[in-house]
């Protein structure tokens, strides 16, 4: 189902839309205001050849009928004027009403809030809780020191210090290689985009609370270089032949994590600065699901391959963000708190963002708007604190997952 303002009236559209919050009122209001657009874009164009024919014809008039025609002229770009003016600000309105207006449901994705997600499937043992959790193993090692980390930046800010560090390289050289193998690009994109750039990707006005603002040079810190990837092809004509476009971007990320005060404060679960490695593809729409799908497949493999015990959900519709029109989300099972906690998650949203990014590609049949999709390969600093309860040994050391051994060149870290 490709999602666009040309089927706001159709029933499929709506239902998804309301299912993930928006009011009947809210879609009655765009369909109406994007019918005013085109109706007076249909005037102003007929406007704007009428004044076109009339300024050809002074050339051709008379002396005697040149006053008239002159006069005509300019009547009719006089009311051009005003028209553009009034068509300004209508399309202004309906820019402002689809910000609004999420993108709506796939069919296959449940109702209801955070607790009405579906269970997709379940793979290994819950363990029981080790004798130190993450933050305390982390603080033991010598990993991770959030002490200092809060007396130089403030809260959830840390240092990752010794043997991390060279896990946190380990594991992103390994996930890097596995995704260039799948055909991914390896990216480093920039961190600091504009503010058009956050609307562009459907970050704006949703989350905006949740980004790091430099207003002296209106520039955003990314909380995902899903913003940045996206920005690759912004405004581009792509080839369909050439699609997919599949890139694999590190970074830094930045979130303010507002609203979750007093939640996940010890260790670096929750923290304002981490490092990531993000999956984005620019698919064509007819296969974009199948390309969920590999994201899934890959962040299952990693999972896999580190032997965590790990559930899959397919997220509720009241829990999606505005862009995303299906999510899976992959968590993990963390023994210190007996539950499974998100590490992962793959989305695909369809045309929302293409739209407002320009992003088309020409196959034999036209021009059409791509479907854009991310995923989380590897949250490096929460994938570690996993790691530390899993792999931590019962004499307080730590043993390495075995695939990450030739990229760190250790097989395991003694207590301390």
């Amino acid at each position: 189902m490709v999602i666009n303002l040309r089927n706001l009236d159709d029933q499929a559209y709506r239902d998804g839309a309301i299912l993930k919050g928006a009011t009947a009122e809210q879609l009655d209001a765009l369909v109406a205001a994007e019918a005013s657009r085109k109706s007076l874009m249909s005037s102003v164009e007929e406007l704007r050849g009428q004044s076109n024919a009339v300024s050809k014809e002074i050339g051709k008039a008379s002396p005697e009928e040149r006053p008239a025609k002159i006069e005509a002229a300019n009547a009719l770009k006089q009311e051009l004027k005003s028209k553009e003016a009034e068509l300004a600000e209508l399309q202004a309105s309906v820019d402002a009403l689809i910000l609004e207006v999420p993108n709506p449901a796939h069919p296959s994705v449940p109702g209801g809030g955070e607790e009405d997600f579906e269970l997709v499937v379940t793979v290994g043992e819950q363990t029981p809780a080790p004798a130190m959790d993450h933050g305390d193993f982390g603080t033991a090692m010598g990993w991770v020191n959030a002490e200092k980390g809060a007396d130089v930046s403030g809260s959830r800010f840390a240092y990752l210090q010794r043997e991390a560090v060279m896990l946190e390289f380990a594991l992103v050289q390994w996930v890097m290689q596995k995704l260039v193998a799948r055909g991914f690009i390896p990216t480093v994109p920039p961190v600091l985009v504009r503010e058009q750039m956050m609307i562009d990707a459907g970050f704006f006005p949703t989350d905006e609370n949740q980004v790091y603002a430099i207003p002296e040079d209106d520039l955003y810190l990314v909380g995902t270089s899903e913003v940045p990837l996206a920005g690759l092809h912004r405004g581009d004509r792509l080839d369909a032949a050439d699609l997919p476009l599949r890139y694999a971007g590190f970074s830094s990320c930045f979130r303010r994590e507002a609203g979750t005060y007093g939640k996940d404060t010890k260790g670096i679960f929750r923290v304002h600065q981490f490092d990531k490695v993000e999956m984005f593809i620019w698919s064509d729409p007819a296969k974009s699901w199948e390309e969920h799908e590999l994201l899934l497949e890959i962040e299952r493999e990693i999972l896999d391959e580190l032997h965590l015990p790990y559930r899959v959900i397919n997220v509720a519709a009241g829990d999606l963000g505005n862009p995303a029109a299906k999510k899976y989300d992959c968590e993990v099972w963390l023994p210190s708190e007996g539950a499974y906690r998100e590490l992962t998650s793959c989305s695909n949203y369809t045309d929302y963002s293409a739209r407002r990014l320009g992003t088309r590609a020409k196959g034999p049949d036209g021009s059409d708007y791509v479907h854009t999709l991310n995923g989380t390969a590897c949250a490096v600093g929460r994938m570690l604190l996993f790691l530390m309860e899993h792999y931590q040994q019962a004499d307080g050391s730590f043993a390495v997952p075995d695939v990450l051994t030739p990229f760190c060149g250790f097989t395991s870290v003694a207590a301390r």
